[in-house]
């Protein structure tokens, strides 16, 4: 039978903790979340590899670095509601679930929706709620979130999603054109009409798809 947790330890230790990621309970998520439920079978095997992967519909899930790092710079506590804006296979949410008080998970697409949240029932997390929307409106009656994450390239930060924002919380999000490489930045409400931006690295994510 397959070790999924020692791939799993050593995800964690070679492509995230040595990479300069060093928060406990991300760490500790990232070695509880099996992310190979979260492939179909025949990927199940390239779960921990330091790449993204194909899942269905046509999209993609994150590499695993990528992924941490996001968590990481949103700054999520043990009381923290989180908007995940590109919830696809349901994977990063999943995380952040081991992390935060409640995950609102947003995915524009049924079929990656049925299955994202199919997979927190299986795995009992049930402090995730998946609805399929358009990402771009955030999800205003669950409002304001202590964080914010968008797995999907735009060229500019939807106004919606920053108004969503408390004051004082980050939003972290690609930004370019999808077909060229992506600055990921991180976005901090710094007042009712003032936010901080700082730029982390460079990515490539999907286009954000919606109003």
């Amino acid at each position: 039978m397959r070790d999924f947790q020692g791939e799993r330890d050593r995800m964690v230790d070679r492509q995230i903790a040595s990479r300069g990621i060093h928060d406990p309970q991300l760490l500790a998520a990232l070695r509880e979340v099996p992310r190979e439920r979260f492939l179909a079978d025949d990927l199940a095997a390239y779960a921990y590899s330091d790449s993204a992967l194909p899942i269905e519909a046509g999209q993609t899930i994150s590499q695993p670095y990528i992924v941490a790092l996001m968590i990481a710079e949103a700054g999520l506590g043990p009381r923290s509601r989180v908007l995940e804006v590109g919830a696809g296979s349901g994977y990063a949410a999943a995380v952040m679930s081991r992390i935060a008080e409640h995950v609102f998970a947003l995915e524009r697409l049924p079929v990656l929706a049925a299955l994202a949240e199919a997979r927190m029932a299986e795995l009992g997390y049930t402090n995730v709620t998946v609805r399929t929307g358009d990402g771009t409106l955030g999800w205003p009656e669950e409002a304001p979130f202590d964080a914010i994450l968008v797995a999907a390239s735009g060229r500019a930060i939807p106004e919606p999603l920053k108004q969503q924002l408390r004051i004082g919380a980050r939003l972290v999000i690609p930004l370019g054109h999808h077909d060229e490489i992506q600055t990921l930045v991180r976005v901090t409400r710094t007042g009712a009409d003032s936010y901080s931006v700082g730029e982390l690295c460079a990515v490539r994510f999907v286009p954000l798809v919606g109003a």
